[in-house]
């Protein structure tokens, strides 16, 4: 590769980065300076780093570049940046969870992710911004589809990163709406894997039941190779069982073997969309042709208060330490979450968490005729920077636990992003990315650019 053709490294993927790289044809350091030189075009505006070390980062790439001169085998991720969401301890840099009651943290150790990161030979480059403590107060940083507006939260920093291009892919993590909302909003992929799949060991705990690390990235197949690497049993995570390797990315890169159904739900919160998701759904639907309108049972109702009484009183047990260090430096909307899990009575938790079961039982049904769910990943477009957008249409999933994936397939009224989410059974993840590869196909084929709702389009109901 030329040398002006390398200029362009921080454009490719996480899949053509390790490629390139394990061919020989650029190297760790050409890769990593790519990134960092893109970084210094435009983070002062889009804010996305917590914490970046240019110097650590390259030391991590010279390293690797004398082990594949070696001769010695190389990981999925040889030599290829990645950022890290800055609630997952990366040893040697600062982990401060989006709150000044944690400055000054440094853990001495790696996540377990962290940790399959580097086994696979990736450079870690820095820690991507949070909001505060994973939850709704919005840090630094902005869209970079429109600086006014909000990336979305809590992996505020790993989406907005990826999306403008100073790192082909990132780890964040969701417990209401984190990875899905914010992939949506900043117009790239985001995969929320099945519970129990990923280690949270080294993560922050927000909520044991519910919160779910998994990657962002500018493809699928980044995103499912992303996913290959973090996955994988830890004995540590009481969440998860011994399983085989997923092989998420050979899955998604196969064929269906036969035409993927697809349920479109608009769920019980569908009158918060924006007139522009409606129309831009319509327009799907009616584009793929052979989907059907599914309505959720009565029970999924209260999905969003079930998972609200879960996620509150998990926040009031695992947040209680700086709750009363220092509820004074927490904002008032952290401190409301955790006020209402401290009134979250022992039987209503138990049966929110007992739902989980429930509506699991009657996805089944419907996952039993069709492959996948389609879904908005948000209302609309993203709203202006001071709030992180509504999770509602992320919530339902992530209390029951179920894989979900956002695609950048729509466009709305001003020209910014507006996410398809895809949304599988449980355990089914390779499936579910290889409809939504599928889904990405059809709609490349349909049209050159993404849908675009038309505006004198008669909305759907």
């Amino acid at each position: 590769m030329a040398d002006a053709a390398k200029t362009g490294l921080a454009e490719l993927g996480l899949v053509e980065i390790a490629r390139l790289i394990a061919e020989g044809t650029v190297s760790a350091e050409e890769a990593t300076r790519a990134c960092l030189a893109r970084i210094e075009e435009c983070e002062d505006e889009v804010g996305a780093w917590a914490h970046l070390d240019a110097d650590y980062a390259l030391i991590q790439a010279r390293a690797l570049d004398a082990h594949r001169q070696s001769g010695r085998p190389l990981g999925a991720l040889h030599g290829v940046p990645v950022g890290v969401k800055d609630i997952i301890d990366v040893r040697g840099l600062p982990c401060e969870r989006g709150t000044v009651l944690d400055a000054g943290r440094r853990p001495d150790a790696d996540a377990v992710v962290v940790a399959r990161l580097r086994a696979a030979g990736a450079v870690i480059l820095g820690k991507t911004v949070t909001t505060e403590l994973a939850l709704y107060q919005p840090g630094k940083t902005r869209n970079p589809h429109d600086l006014a507006r909000t990336p979305g939260g809590s992996s505020s920093g790993s989406a907005a990163a990826v999306a403008a291009r100073m790192i082909p892919a990132a780890l964040g993590s969701q417990t209401n709406g984190s990875i899905v909302r914010p992939a949506g909003f900043c117009g790239i992929y985001g995969f929320k894997p099945s519970m129990g799949l990923v280690s949270r060991s080294g993560v922050l705990t927000l909520s044991p039941t519910l919160d779910t690390v998994g990657p962002l990235a500018r493809s699928l197949e980044d995103a499912a190779l992303l996913a290959d690497v973090i996955a994988g049993y830890d004995p540590a995570d009481a969440s998860m069982t011994p399983s085989g390797p997923p092989a998420f990315l050979e899955t998604a890169r196969t064929e269906p073997p036969v035409r993927p159904a697809i349920a479109f739900v608009k769920t019980p919160v569908w009158d918060r969309t924006d007139p522009d998701t409606r129309a831009g759904f319509a327009e799907l639907c009616d584009a793929l042709g052979d989907v059907d309108e599914v309505d959720l049972p009565a029970p999924f109702d209260r999905a969003l208060d079930l998972h609200h009484t879960i996620m509150a009183a998990e926040a009031a047990r695992y947040y209680a330490h700086y709750y009363d260090k220092g509820r004074d430096r927490l904002s008032g909307k952290l401190r409301a979450v955790i006020e209402a899990g401290q009134k979250v009575l022992a039987a209503d938790y138990m049966l929110a968490r007992e739902g989980i079961g429930i509506l699991n039982a009657a996805l089944d049904p419907i996952f039993d005729r069709y492959d996948a769910i389609l879904t908005p990943s948000t209302a609309g477009e993203a709203p202006g920077a001071e709030v992180t957008g509504d999770p509602a249409f992320c919530t339902t999933w992530t209390y029951c636990g179920v894989p979900a994936v956002s695609l950048p397939l729509l466009v709305g009224e001003n020209g910014l992003p507006i996410g398809a989410q895809l949304v599988g059974r449980h355990g089914q993840d390779g499936r579910l990315l290889r409809t939504a590869r599928w889904l990405s196909a059809q709609v490349a084929q349909m049209q050159e650019e993404p849908v675009r709702p038309e505006e004198e389009r008669a909305h759907v109901d």
